[in-house]
């Protein structure tokens, strides 16, 4: 099956733009009337047949449509401080979106070692990640965002906070509550500081662990993407 990214599809003729159609005709090798799947990232999963296999415009027609493919009814939305090494966020990106997330919003926190992003660069990844896992919804990523307007955007849902501090926390997996929407902080490296975990408790953010392992920050990004998926898989 041979996927291309579509975010402008809106009727049934489309062309794809010069670095899909260099790919579909000149590396694929790809003809008139070969069929190809095409994804809006908006939850629209065609199915389109060529109809003028051009490398640098190539057209294609639209011959079969199914709305909302994947959706589901609870909402991830992961707020997680970069790291320093790129590469390593990126593979997170990749990782959460095969599994299934709505929302990334890239956190600058007191402890933050990488305090910018190239927002292009790691939304490539995640279309790339989409069509790899044959999902038809593109998560939203967000700028990098500091911790406090974070705390202070409005949010209709289960609210976490992932941190090593030794105070009490309850497991992640005893509290989600299936079907919901969900919200949860990961920071850095060095942890959140200790004004952040009081703020977000404060906020109505619940501190919760991720297990007994002391996580790399992409890792516990994926566990946490993994447990809320996995406990809405009931």
């Amino acid at each position: 099956m041979h996927i291309f990214y579509t975010p402008e599809l809106s009727g049934n003729t489309y062309i794809l733009n010069e670095s899909e159609s260099k790919h579909c005709v000149r590396v694929l090798r790809l003809e008139q009337g070969d069929e190809i799947t095409l994804v809006d990232g908006r939850g629209g999963f065609f199915t389109a047949e060529i109809s003028d296999p051009n490398p640098k415009r190539c057209a294609v027609n639209v011959i079969k449509a199914e709305l909302n493919f994947g959706f589901r009814n609870f909402q991830v939305h992961l707020a997680i401080a970069p790291t320093k090494n790129i590469e390593r966020i990126e593979w997170f990106l990749e990782k959460a979106t095969e599994i299934g997330v709505n929302r990334i919003t890239p956190l600058l926190c007191r402890h933050s070692e990488r305090k910018e992003i190239k927002h292009e660069r790691l939304e490539k990844v995640m279309v790339s990640a989409m069509k790899q896992s044959l999902k038809a919804y593109l998560p939203q990523l967000d700028e990098l965002t500091r911790f406090s307007d974070l705390l202070a955007q409005p949010f209709d849902g289960q609210r976490f906070i992932a941190h090593c501090d030794d105070q009490h926390r309850d497991l992640l997996k005893n509290l989600v509550v299936p079907n919901q929407k969900y919200l949860i902080l990961i920071g850095p490296e060095g942890d959140f500081s200790a004004e952040e975990i009081e703020l977000a408790i404060k906020a109505g953010f619940k501190p919760v662990s991720l297990g007994d392992s002391r996580l790399r920050t992409e890792t516990a990004g994926v566990v946490a993407c993994h447990t809320f998926n996995l406990l809405n898989d009931i």
